[in-house]
C-alpha cells in the first residue's frame, strides 16, 4: 500500500507518496549530474537515472551543503545502483524535481499501468472519428439585420434632372478668347452660405484588423559525439643562406635607413608619454558616462553561537594576511543588567573572533578575553601580537603565533580529504573541525590600571620610545614595544611590554612557569601577567582651574607619530604572507630603555589631540613636569580646547594623505581640523537628522569621508563635489553602525595625486576663509567695544547734564523761598500783613 503525505509547498501542491521525495536542485548540482532543467530534462523527456555512487560521493564532498543531504539515509539504503530522478515541470509535488526512493516507484513511473477506462475511451474515439458532410442550417434572425439597414444609405428624395442644349450651328464653330476689364457688364457668381439648406452626413462605424499569416515550423540538428582534437602550427622560417642574403642586401639597408629616424622618434614619444594609459579612467568618474556609486555588500559574517544578541565594538584587518578580519563584540546590556546577570556572563566569557573570506560560515580563531573588549590593535612590527582594552579597565595581550598557518589557509583539511569507510558515514567530524580558542598571555595589574572602560588603544611607532618623564628617545630595538591607552577616568597611559626588572630570568624560573601553565598559554608576556603597570600616566586637568568640574574625560586620541592613521601599503592578492621567524623575540630580555644612554629626539611632536565625552577637542602635551618643591611629576594643563560637538566624540582620526588634517565625529556633526591652527575648525558639517556614531577617511580618495549613523545609514561625503550635504546616503543595516574600517587593495597613483593636489588647495582656501573670519570677528568685536564705550560716555554725559539742571532748579527754588520769607517779614514790619 502506498500512502501519501502533504509537502511544505503552496496550496496547489499535491500530497506525494512515501516512496517519492521532492527536491530542490541548485544550478551547480544540475550541471554536475547532467540534469539541467529545460535542457537535459524537458517535459517530453523528464526522466534521468542517477548513479548512486556519484550521489554518495557528492554528499561526502559537500556534506550538509549537498542537495541530497535530506535523503542521505534513504539513498544509502537504496538496493539498486541507479536512482530515478524526475523533472516536475508543473510542480505537482511542490518542487521542480523528485526522487523515486524504491525500485517499485521507479517501475511505476517509467511504465505506468493503463486502466480499462482509458482503453475504452481510445476505442470510442476511434469510432467517433467519422467524416460527415456539414448540412446547411436555417437562418434565425436575432435583430442584427436592423443595424445593417440603419447603417446603409437610402435615397430621401427624387433625383434631379438637368438638360443642357446648344444650337446646331454652334457646333464646331471657332472660339476666340480675349481679355476684358471687370466692369458693370461682368457678372460674377460668388458663393454664399444658405441658412435654409444643410447637408447632413451620416457616419458609419467600421473596423479593420490586420492578421499576419502564421506558420509553424521546426528544425532539429543532429547531435554528434564531441571529440578531442588538437592542432599545432609551425612558423615558416628562412634558411641560413636566405637570412644571410637578405641581411646583406641593398634593399634591407635602404629600408633600415629610411625607417630608423621614425622608430627613434616613436620610442622617444613613448618614453615621454604613456600611450597605453586609460585617459577616461585618469580624468575621473565624471567623464565617460554614468558610474554606479552605490555601496555593494561583498560578504557578511555571523555565528549563532558566538555573535548572537551582541554588538560589535571594534574591527581590524589583519596587517599581513589578506582576507582575514578580527571582530570584538560586547554584550547588548545595560549596567544594571550586567550586575543582575553577572554569574551568567562569567560562565560565558567574551570572545574576539577571526573571520576569513574563504570561509564566511565558521570563525577561524577565538581569543578569550577577561571582559568585553572595546578596542584592540595589531602590533605593526609583529602582527601575531595583539593588545586590547577591556571594559573593566584592564589591558590584555595575546600571542597567536601558533595559529598563523590556520589563518593563512595552509593547514590540512582536518579529515575532509581522508578516506572514509563506507560502513560509517560521519560528515561532521566535530573534534577535528573545532575552532581553536586562544587564552590571553597577560593582563595588567588591577590596582594600577584604568578605573573606567578603555575606549582607545594605539601602538607607538618602532622609531622611538618614551621615558618615564614622557621624553621621546631613539628605539634601538626597531620593534614596537610601547602602546598608549585612554579611558574616561581622565587619564591617558603609556605602557611598555618589556620587563621592568633588570636581569634575565633563570632557567629554573622559566621551567617552573611552564609547569604552572594549565592552559598552554604562550610565555611571551609571562613577565607582565598581573604585574603590568603603566610607564607614564598623563592626566587632563581643566584649563580654567577656577571653573568647577572634573578634568577632561578622554574617549579617543590621535598622535602625530602613530601607526594607525598612516597610509597602509596595498596587500597584493597573490603575495604569500610572511612566515613565522624560527626564533621569536624574547620581550622579557629587552632592557628599558633600549639604550644605556638614549638619544633624545627633538623632531618628535609630543602634543596630541583628545576627544572627550562632553564633545570637546583638547590639545595637550604628554611630557611630564617636575614640581620644584616636592619633586613630584605632574601633567601640564592643555594649551587649547574647543567645544567641537554636541555629543561624545567617537572618532579622532588623521587623514592618510595629509598628516596635519584631523577628522572628529561626535553628536550630530563632524568637523575637520588642521594641526597648528588654533582658531577653530576648517570645516563644520551641518547638523544631521540622526546622531553620528562612527567615521573614517577613505584610503584611496583624499576627499572622501565615510560617516555612520545610528539608524544604520552611511553617508559618503565628497568634499570636492559638495560640502553642505553628503554625496550619497545608503542604508547598510537596521541597527547602529559602531565601527568603519576600510581596506586598501589597490591604489591608482595618478588619480590620487590629482585629488591630493585639489584637496591641498581646498584646505588652503578653507584656512584663508577661517583666518579672514577670525580677523573680521576680531574687528567686529573691537567695533562693538568702541560703540559700547561711546554709548557709555554719552550716557554718562547725559546723566551729568541732567544732574546739573536739577541742581540749578533746586538753587532757584531755594532762592525764591528766601525771597518770599524776606517779603513776608517786610510786609509785617510795614503793617501791611495782618498777624495770623
Amino acid at each position: 500500500m502506498v500512502t501519501k503525505r502533504r509537502t511544505s509547498a503552496g496550496r496547489g501542491a499535491e500530497a506525494h507518496p512515501d516512496d517519492i521525495f521532492p527536491l530542490v536542485l541548485t544550478s551547480a548540482t544540475q550541471e554536475l549530474f547532467g540534469c539541467r532543467a529545460d535542457e537535459d530534462l524537458t517535459e517530453d523527456k523528464p526522466h534521468k537515472l542517477l548513479n548512486k555512487g556519484d550521489m554518495v560521493q557528492d554528499m561526502k564532498t559537500r556534506a550538509a551543503v549537498s542537495d541530497f543531504s535530506p535523503v542521505k539515509q534513504l539513498v544509502l539504503d537504496y538496493p539498486e545502483d541507479e536512482i530515478l530522478l524526475v523533472f516536475d515541470r508543473e510542480f505537482t509535488y511542490g518542487q521542480s524535481f523528485y526522487l523515486a526512493l524504491t525500485p517499485e516507484a521507479k517501475e511505476r513511473i517509467l511504465n505506468p499501468p493503463q486502466t480499462e477506462d482509458e482503453e475504452l475511451g481510445e476505442v470510442q474515439e476511434d469510432e467517433e472519428l467519422v467524416v460527415k458532410t456539414p448540412e446547411p442550417q436555417v437562418w434565425v434572425p436575432l435583430g442584427s439585420e436592423l443595424e445593417i439597414e440603419d447603417d446603409s444609405t437610402k435615397p430621401s428624395r427624387d433625383k434631379l434632372r438637368f438638360k443642357f442644349s446648344r444650337a446646331r450651328r454652334g457646333f464646331g464653330a471657332p472660339v476666340s478668347f480675349s481679355d476684358r476689364v471687370a466692369g458693370d457688364d461682368v457678372h460674377t457668381c460668388v458663393s454664399y452660405k444658405d441658412d435654409k439648406f444643410s447637408l447632413k452626413r451620416k457616419e458609419r462605424e467600421c473596423g479593420v484588423q490586420a492578421i499576419p499569416s502564421l506558420q509553424t515550423s521546426s528544425a532539429q540538428t543532429q547531435w554528434k559525439y564531441p571529440r578531442n582534437m588538437c592542432t599545432q602550427y609551425e612558423p615558416r622560417e628562412f634558411s641560413p643562406e636566405e637570412k644571410e642574403k637578405y641581411l646583406h642586401s641593398e634593399q634591407m639597408r635602404d629600408f633600415i635607413n629610411s625607417v630608423a629616424p621614425r622608430v627613434l622618434e616613436a620610442l622617444q614619444q613613448n618614453h615621454i608619454m604613456d600611450v597605453f594609459v586609460d585617459d577616461w579612467r585618469t580624468l575621473g568618474e565624471d567623464v565617460g558616462g554614468k558610474v554606479d556609486t552605490h555601496l555593494k555588500e561583498y560578504q557578511s559574517f555571523t555565528d549563532l553561537n558566538y555573535s548572537k544578541d551582541k554588538t560589535i565594538s571594534h574591527i581590524n584587518w589583519h596587517p599581513s594576511i589578506n582576507g582575514v578580519v578580527a571582530v570584538a563584540m560586547v554584550e547588548r546590556a545595560s549596567l544594571e543588567e550586567r550586575i543582575d546577570n553577572s554569574t551568567k556572563l562569567l560562565l560565558k566569557p567574551p570572545l574576539l573572533l577571526f573571520w576569513s573570506f574563504s570561509d564566511p560560515i565558521n570563525p577561524q580563531l577565538l581569543l578569550e578575553c577577561p571582559d568585553d573588549v572595546l578596542s584592540f590593535e595589531f602590533c605593526p612590527s609583529d602582527p601575531n601580537i595583539i593588545v586590547g582594552g577591556c571594559m573593566n579597565g584592564l589591558v590584555v595581550l595575546w600571542d597567536i603565533s601558533a595559529h598563523v598557518e590556520r589563518l593563512q589557509g595552509t593547514r590540512p583539511a582536518a579529515g575532509r580529504s581522508a578516506s572514509v569507510s563506507t560502513a560509517t558515514f560521519d560528515f561532521e567530524e566535530k573534534k577535528k573541525n573545532e575552532v581553536p580558542a586562544v587564552r590571553y598571555c597577560a593582563i595588567s595589574a588591577i590596582e594600577s590600571g584604568h578605573k573606567a572602560p578603555i575606549t582607545d588603544v594605539q601602538w607607538l611607532p618602532e622609531t622611538f620610545e618614551v621615558t618615564r618623564m614622557g621624553v621621546p628617545v631613539a628605539n634601538t630595538n626597531t620593534t614596537c614595544v610601547q602602546l598608549v591607552t585612554c579611558a574616561p577616568n581622565c587619564s591617558v597611559m603609556f605602557w611598555d611590554i618589556r620587563s621592568q626588572k633588570t636581569g634575565a630570568q633563570s632557567a629554573s624560573d622559566k621551567k617552573q612557569k611552564v609547569e604552572d601553565n594549565p592552559y598552554s598559554v604562550p610565555d611571551t608576556f609571562s613577565h607582565l601577567n598581573l604585574t603590568w603597570k603603566p610607564l607614564v600616566k598623563v592626566t587632563l586637568p581643566r584649563i580654567d582651574s577656577s571653573a568647577a568640574g572634573f578634568p577632561y574625560s578622554p574617549l579617543k586620541f590621535s598622535l602625530q607619530h602613530n601607526t594607525r592613521d598612516r597610509h597602509p601599503d596595498p596587500v597584493p592578492s597573490a603575495a604569500p604572507p610572511a612566515e613565522r621567524p624560527p626564533n621569536p623575540l624574547d620581550y622579557s630580555s629587552l632592557r628599558v630603555p633600549s639604550a644605556k644612554n638614549p638619544k633624545s629626539l627633538d623632531d618628535v611632536n609630543t602634543k596630541f589631540y583628545v576627544g572627550t565625552e562632553d564633545g570637546e577637542l583638547v590639545y595637550t602635551d604628554w611630557r611630564l613636569e617636575k614640581d620644584n618643591d616636592s619633586g613630584r611629576l605632574f601633567s601640564s594643563k592643555p594649551s587649547h580646547y574647543f567645544i567641537a560637538h554636541d555629543g561624545l566624540v567617537n572618532t579622532v582620526q588623521r587623514s592618510p594623505f595629509f598628516k596635519d588634517i584631523i577628522l572628529t565625529v561626535g553628536g550630530w556633526t563632524f568637523a575637520i581640523w588642521k594641526d597648528g591652527v588654533m582658531e577653530g575648525a576648517l570645516m563644520q558639517s551641518p547638523c544631521s537628522e540622526k546622531r553620528y556614531t562612527a567615521g573614517c577617511w577613505s584610503q584611496t580618495r583624499p576627499a572622501v569621508l565615510f560617516i555612520g549613523r545610528e539608524d544604520g545609514n552611511m553617508e559618503v561625503w565628497d568634499l570636492l563635489e559638495k560640502s553642505h550635504e553628503p554625496s550619497e546616503v545608503q542604508n547598510i543595516t537596521t541597527h547602529s553602525i559602531t565601527c568603519i574600517k576600510p581596506r586598501l587593495f589597490s591604489l591608482p597613483q595618478t588619480s590620487v595625486s590629482l585629488q591630493k593636489v585639489s584637496m591641498g588647495k581646498y584646505f588652503e582656501k578653507e584656512l584663508e576663509r577661517l583666518l579672514y573670519f577670525m580677523k573680521r570677528r576680531e574687528m567686529r568685536g573691537q567695533e562693538k567695544r568702541s560703540m559700547e564705550t561711546e554709548e557709555q560716555r554719552k550716557k554718562t554725559e547725559s546723566t551729568v547734564a541732567e544732574q546739573t539742571l536739577e541742581m540749578l532748579e533746586e538753587e532757584d527754588r531755594k532762592e525764591y523761598e528766601r525771597y518770599l520769607a524776606l517779603e513776608k517779614v517786610n510786609l509785617k514790619d510795614l503793617g501791611l500783613l495782618p498777624d495770623a
